[in-house]
């Protein structure tokens, strides 16, 4: 099995890459799911901050794994190339490489670009000021998602157009299938 990992700061354009994988009719699984089903069982409403919460709390309780444990469960046994879109840590790309081949895909954008980009999209949970923003950014990186993002196998440099972004993502994910999947 190959498992393509995204990764990626909040509002770099992981989405696009998501996006384009599932056009390409590759698998989509995403860890968020795992926390939020797990916060919604655990509080019965689904809030950033509870998730944040019920992730920290998952990985102290189960250990730092436990979400990308969750996440392989629901593969079940396919061939071939999946896309897994919200690794946080080298604990838990090590844990896909327990169970395959592991191709890492990075998207980066600027901080201030992807301010702009999550003022713009306004979904729930999106940081209304800077301060806030960057509060975000500081849970990202003490996760770990740094140092996933510094040992990725591609990097897609997203700070002009979302076409500009889906024509570099097909690119690398017609690569990545064709050499390893």
């Amino acid at each position: 099995m190959l498992f393509i990992l995204i990764v990626g700061m909040p509002g770099s354009g992981k989405g696009v890459v998501v996006e384009v994988a599932r056009d390409l009719g590759l698998p989509v699984y995403t860890m968020g799911d795992v926390v939020r089903e797990e916060t919604s069982r655990r509080y019965g409403i689904i809030t950033p901050e509870l998730m944040v919460s019920t992730s920290r709390d998952l990985r102290r309780e189960r250990g730092d794994n436990i979400i990308a444990v969750k996440t392989i469960e629901r593969i079940r046994e396919k061939e071939g190339a999946v896309v897994i879109d919200g690794v946080r840590s080298l604990v838990e790309v090590n844990e896909f490489r327990r169970h395959g081949e592991v191709i890492i895909i990075a998207v980066h954008a600027s901080p201030r670009t992807r301010f702009k980009r999550l003022l713009e999209r306004k979904r729930p949970g999106d940081p209304a000021s800077y301060s806030e923003f960057l509060k975000r950014d500081m849970t990202e990186l003490e996760f770990g998602v740094g140092n996933v993002i510094a040992l990725a196998d591609y990097m897609i440099v997203n700070e002009s157009s979302i076409e500009d972004a889906k024509k570099e993502a097909i690119r690398i994910l017609r690569e990545v299938v064709e050499k390893h999947g």
